[in-house]
């Protein structure tokens, strides 16, 4: 699986693109909180920097820290996150 990466206007937002359909409807996690809806949206929140999530039709966008990790670090765990979900083929939100 390849996932490419996309540059937003904002310099602490990245979109995932995984090249596969991601969600019927967009959904926007803004905390750890609300991520327990999504396995996806828990792990990305459980890397260190992670401030926000958003499921597009055919991305992930992930918000990162003003001051956290830069985009080098932080790029290869989004990536297996996200690799990992799509491989497993479980279902992208909980019930």
């Amino acid at each position: 699986m390849f996932i490419q990466t996309e540059p937003t206007p904002n310099p602490n937002v990245l979109k995932f693109l995984p090249g596969r359909d991601v969600a019927a409807s967009p959904t926007d996690f803004v905390n750890a909180d609300e991520a327990t809806a999504s396995p996806l949206a828990e792990a990305l929140f459980g890397l260190e920097g992670v401030t926000g999530v958003f499921f597009g039709y055919d991305y992930v966008s992930v918000t990162r820290a003003v001051h956290g990790p830069e985009w080098n670090t932080m790029k290869a765990p989004i990536l297996a996150a996200i690799m990992d979900q799509f491989v497993s083929g479980a279902p992208l939100l909980r019930n």
